[in-house]
């Protein structure tokens, strides 16, 4: 009879290890007093030898600084294990800088290189896994199985025992943390950690928490591998020599975040670690070869689209691409420019995503004006640009931009390729003449530029202006694959129409101008769909009927608070129900209202102006508390727990605690997509996100 424990997972690890071509070793037997030694303490983390023959290998010409180069690995400079992480991650990937004389007496650097990355010359460095490795720190503790590079602990695999019902990746994660406060010097170098019970298998930082561990699910990256181990095929799909230095090297992301105290209100600095998930890793080199073949001489100049879905990690998924593609000699220092159509999301993914992270071998810039960007793109090479779309536009009185390069190393990085807003092709104005939309001058300004796409939602089968410039998907990974994955949650739905039912007709009549009730139709809209539209609003925002919202929306917000703590949206067909709804909640609540934006439960979040109603006045910010109001509705331990919109934080926002969204605005498609996103995030345990639907919008969710 088989008996199941955990050294049966053990053995397949190792198995599936060798298979790939790494050695393997018994803890015991390399231990300090082992049959075959490699350790002088059980305290030492790194294999010296491995590492020194191996450095010596790959810098033939700098053998004698090898050794100070491993003194400076181990010199830590931070108390913090992420900072200490962060800080050999950076000597791995960059070389260990060391000053030394020539021959002539001058004094140079150089960077000695403990891992040689390069794809041609695996052989150089030294592959292997060992089991049951004691270490001595805080505690006496014995991981299951580490894998070396050269000698260096760049992976841990926490393993549970399949035929032990108690055995859960839970419990294995619980372990990893364990490790974290008893044997910490083994996380110093650490790239990844893997979790298994033998069954399940998923992988993060280990600095993550257990809602951001994640399977991997695809050993070759063309498709999902069933049938067998999830243990193996995250091996087999991870490990592999070459594709492991990738991860390392590309896929590993640190950035500084700010979080606010929840008790002082003081806010820090906090260094964040994120490892890419599989779909994530395949998603960006399919998008770095396709835009290299499209740029090349005999490209067509259309990248492709990346359709992941919403909270998949979208922007993670560009910020490792520009890092990636950025380095790629085969675009000789490429210009990237990532282009979005409004201002907010311009800010959110400059600001927000890549700004605070430090992989980018270039510090990202964001155009401040028309003449700003021309001045950014007519830089010889290199630089990382944000853009909206509307800096395009050509100088007053002109029909078309002027040529500011025509360099075919220039990539255009459109989030949200699908927007009708781009205008990829020309419209009909009023006086009867073609007018080109704002990609064309685009085009005109770029004529050498690769085009790529990065959308959360389809594009339309009908939408061939899309893909005439961007070109076919070149990767998918859509709803049902996410939540299977984890990577999103469900999205459930919950109809209060029959509470405040709106008629059939006005029902239709607002379905038809779902796609008009944008950020600016009370300015720019034809006359006959504003009329439309205010007659309409007026319905929807009928004092009536929002007296009945508001009772149950503070009803139901209160009941589910019971069951879940976390954060809520309203969404709102206009400015005006927007604070004529802040208005009632807080009069059947008073305490959650506060005029100081530092304080308070409930907030309206909008645009604005001096001009606008007096009533509007209190809920017109400026562009710094606004960004102040957006982090404390993130920080899942601030007071702030409610939140009325209207447009604004429905794209570019992303509050993983928020998991209720009040919809009570007309949407459709895309947008719609869009704003479910809002509470599709996963988050510790939060078992879904919930739609409550007051005017028949969330219905057409299963449309979609």
């Amino acid at each position: 009879m088989t008996s199941f424990n955990e050294s049966t997972v053990e053995d397949a690890a190792l198995d599936y290890l060798r298979a790939l071509g790494y050695s393997t070793a018994f803890g015991p037997n390399i231990a300090p007093e082992g049959s075959q030694p490699e350790r002088t303490s059980f305290e030492q983390v790194y294999l010296y030898d491995r590492l020194r023959e191996a450095a010596s290998r790959i810098n033939p010409e700098h053998r004698n600084l090898v050794d100070e180069a491993i003194k400076r690995l181990e010199r830590a400079e931070s108390q913090s294990e992420v900072s200490e992480n962060s800080r050999v991650h950076k000597l791995l990937i960059h070389g260990v800088p060391i000053e030394y004389r020539d021959a002539n007496g001058s004094v140079r650097t150089t960077h000695v290189k403990l891992i040689d990355f390069d794809p041609d010359n695996l052989a150089n460095n030294d592959w292997l896994a060992v089991n049951q490795f004691t270490i001595v720190g805080n505690k006496n503790r014995r991981p299951d199985v580490l894998v070396f590079v050269n000698g260096i602990p760049l992976a841990l695999l926490e393993l549970k025992n399949l035929a032990n019902e108690h055995a859960t990746l839970k419990n294995a994660w619980n372990q990893v943390q364990t490790y974290r406060k008893d044997i910490p010097a083994v996380f110093v170098p650490n790239a990844v950690t893997v979790i298994s019970d033998g069954i399940s298998a998923a992988m993060s930082s280990f600095a993550g928490g257990f809602e951001h561990y994640a399977p991997w699910k695809t050993i070759d990256g063309r498709e999902v591998v069933s049938g067998i181990p999830a243990l193996e095929v995250l091996i087999k799909g991870v490990f592999e020599p070459a594709r492991f230095l990738d991860i390392v090297k590309n896929f590993i992301v640190f950035s500084e975040e700010t979080v606010t105290d929840k008790k002082s209100g003081q806010k820090t600095s906090v260094l964040i670690k994120r490892v890419a998930k599989y779909h994530q890793y395949w998603a960006v080199n399919s998008a770095v070869e396709s835009t290299v073949e499209a740029a090349g001489p005999a490209g067509d100049r259309r990248g492709g689209v990346v359709w992941h879905t919403q909270g998949s990690g979208k922007s993670i998924e560009m910020l490792l691409y520009a890092a990636k593609i950025m380095r790629d000699k085969r675009m000789s220092n490429p210009t990237l420019v990532f282009l979005t159509d409004r201002n907010d999301l311009d800010d959110q993914l400059f600001g927000e995503v890549f700004a605070p992270a430090d992989i980018l071998p270039e510090k990202p810039t964001q155009a401040d004006s028309r003449a700003d960007l021309r001045t950014l793109l007519r830089r010889v090479s290199g630089g990382i640009i944000f853009t909206t779309l509307q800096k395009f536009a050509p100088e007053q009185g002109d029909d078309a931009n002027p040529v500011l390069t025509d360099r075919r190393n220039v990539v255009v990085v459109a989030d949200e390729a699908h927007r009708s807003q781009y205008g990829f092709s020309e419209t009909l104005s009023r006086d009867g003449t073609l007018k080109a939309g704002l990609a064309k001058h685009m085009r005109d300004a770029l004529p050498g530029a690769t085009f790529l796409g990065f959308t959360g939602t389809p594009i339309e089968s009908t939408d061939k202006s899309t893909r005439a410039v961007f070109g076919d998907y070149i990767d998918v990974y859509d709803l049902t694959r996410a939540v299977e994955d984890g990577a999103t949650v469900k999205i459930f739905y919950e109809s209060r129409l029959a509470k405040v039912a709106l008629s059939d007709d006005d029902l239709a009549s607002l379905d038809e101008l779902a796609d008009e009730i944008t950020e600016k139709v009370e300015q720019d809209v034809a006359d006959k769909a504003k009329s439309r539209w205010a007659r309409l609003e007026a319905i929807v925002g009928a004092e009536e009927r929002l007296d009945l919202i508001a009772r149950d929306i503070v009803e139901h917000r209160e009941k589910r608070r019971e069951a879940m703590l976390g954060k809520a949206m309203i969404v709102t067909m206009s400015r005006r129900i927007a604070v004529r709804l802040y208005e009632k909640i807080v009069a059947l609540r008073p305490d959650w209202h506060n005029t100081d934006p530092a304080k308070g439960e409930i907030k309206v979040v909008m645009t604005g102006s001096a001009a606008d109603p007096a009533e509007f006045q209190p809920h017109i910010y400026s562009k710094d508390v606004r960004k102040d109001l957006k982090a404390r509705a993130k920080n899942p331990d601030d007071p702030l727990e409610l939140v009325i919109v209207r447009d604004m934080w429905l794209t570019g926002f992303d509050a993983p605690s928020m998991h209720t969204m009040y919809v009570d605005k007309t949407m459709q498609g895309a947008g719609l997509m869009q704003a479910i996103a809002r509470v599709n995030r996963t988050f510790r345990d939060k078992p879904g996100g919930l739609i409550v639907d007051y005017i028949g919008s969330a219905a057409r969710i299963g449309d979609i």
